[in-house]
């Protein structure tokens, strides 16, 4: 390779080449330490200070209100489909579910096995290419929460209109954490795995609402309990340094770009310049998801044969465009387009859309 390629990947994502050259040179000597961040103690005070940092500045980047708390947790989102209702659900008490595509539809899944869940809007209805205007929700009576997907990351739609129904929200935002802000009055718990959008593989970040983890359920394992890590600052046991300790340097770069205001325009410009492409290739590429409810993050479309989208991602890997082959659930193209992509990747890819129309007629 003559540099570093455009990572279209889902996940893990590209992150700041900022923030991975500054980690290469304090890899084997950390804040003089002599040893690396992933060789020392998580009790000494060198990753005590990073740690604590993380953790300000993940509230402070996007926005986080004091009555909030945030935890840094393992086993991404995935386990927060069980953790969420095994600490919040009480008996009698129910959770409705906003069934918007792939990751919805696990985390209702999960719910089920630990309390009353139900889905409070079917997106199978619509065949999965929007999300749901608030009147079409309908909550039960006792729903605790409403649970929503922020953005499916393998559907390629984004929540745009946060449901006003009369329960907190609590939401999965794992492929567009901090990429706009949210109202968090509508919240009381939001989550998300690290590696689509702010980081490595291995770190789930949840912000919680003060009051609801003195609240939630203690007759459950430890380590699954919300009150013990937050109690602990996310150190009960051994949290993923590593993971947190990058974090930490995408939090900073995020800031030096101005924030999530900043963020949130690069977003809307990217994503513009390439569906504004798309729906202009005369139906070469194709988006079959509603315009309105578009992701900003996973842009997904198709080519007029499944043999053309075989063709188009090895070349386009040829051409240093990697990861833009579709989840395998629905196959095509997606090209997800995280904060860390720089606006000259999606420029790459355009242009390179281009050519291959040109060479490949349907």
């Amino acid at each position: 390779m003559s540099k570093r390629v455009f990572n279209f990947s889902a996940g893990p994502c590209t992150l700041p080449l900022e923030a991975l050259e500054e980690a290469q040179k304090e890899f084997t000597n950390y804040m003089d330490s002599g040893m690396s961040v992933i060789e020392m103690s998580h009790r000494g005070k060198e990753y005590d200070k990073t740690h604590m940092e993380a953790m300000a500045l993940t509230k402070e980047v996007f926005g986080v209100p004091d009555e909030f708390e945030v935890m840094f947790l393992q086993g991404g989102a995935t386990l927060q489909f069980s953790m969420i209702p095994m600490n919040i659900l009480k008996k009698g008490e129910k959770a409705g579910y906003v069934n918007s595509g792939a990751w919805a539809k696990k985390a209702l899944a999960d719910a089920k096995i630990y309390g009353d869940a139900y889905s409070a809007w079917d997106g199978n209805e619509v065949n999965l290419t929007r999300m749901p205007k608030t009147e079409e929700i309908k909550i039960q009576e006792n729903t605790r929460y409403l649970h929503v997907t922020s953005n499916e990351t393998i559907g390629g739609i984004r929540m745009i209109e946060w449901p006003d129904v009369g329960v907190p929200l609590v939401g999965d935002m794992s492929s567009d954490f901090m990429s706009r802000p949210i109202p968090w009055e509508k919240f009381d718990l939001v989550y998300g795995g690290a590696q689509k959008n702010l980081g490595p593989a291995g770190l789930t970040v949840v912000f919680i609402r003060k009051k609801l983890l003195e609240e939630t359920n203690r007759d459950i394992g430890v380590y699954l309990r919300y009150d013990i890590h937050a109690a602990k600052d996310s150190m009960y046991n051994t949290p993923p340094v590593f993971a947190i300790y990058i974090m930490g340097k995408v939090m900073k770069w995020m800031k030096s770009l101005g924030g999530l205001e900043a963020i949130q325009k690069k977003a809307e410009e990217k994503a513009e310049l390439l569906y504004n492409y798309i729906d202009n290739s005369g139906g070469y590429y194709r988006n079959p998801m509603d315009k309105e409810y578009r992701s900003l993050m996973n842009i997904v479309y198709r080519l007029p044969s499944e043999e053309l989208e075989a063709k188009f991602i090895a070349e386009a890997k040829e051409n240093e465009l990697i990861g833009l082959k579709g989840h395998r659930s629905v196959g095509g193209c997606r090209a997800s387009c995280y904060n860390a992509m720089p606006l000259e990747g999606v420029e790459a890819l355009k242009a390179f859309m281009e050519k291959f129309k040109a060479e490949n007629p349907a």
